[in-house]
């Protein structure tokens, strides 16, 4: 479980670590948080991060970053609307 303060440093470590990887680094189209749990719980919410991929990169991307949960999402091409 990680609040949003932890889970903005660990987006930031992730951010790091995948700008200098080539295998990946073209591939991500944005890197984000997303609260978890159901809506309406009580408390503060837990957060997870949430990696954009224009295609898959199987392995590219670590499970969990500094305890902070990591899912991957294949969006294909970010492109402009016209």
């Amino acid at each position: 479980m990680a609040g949003i303060e932890r889970a903005r440093v660990a987006k930031a470590h992730l951010a790091s670590a995948l700008a200098g990887r080539a295998d990946v680094a073209d591939r991500v189209r944005g890197i984000g948080l997303r609260p978890t749990g159901p809506a309406g719980q009580p408390g503060a919410p837990d957060y997870e991060l949430l990696v954009n991929l224009s295609s898959p990169a199987p392995g590219a991307v670590p499970t969990d970053v500094d305890g902070v949960g990591v899912r991957v999402r294949v969006v294909g091409d970010v492109v402009p609307l016209r």
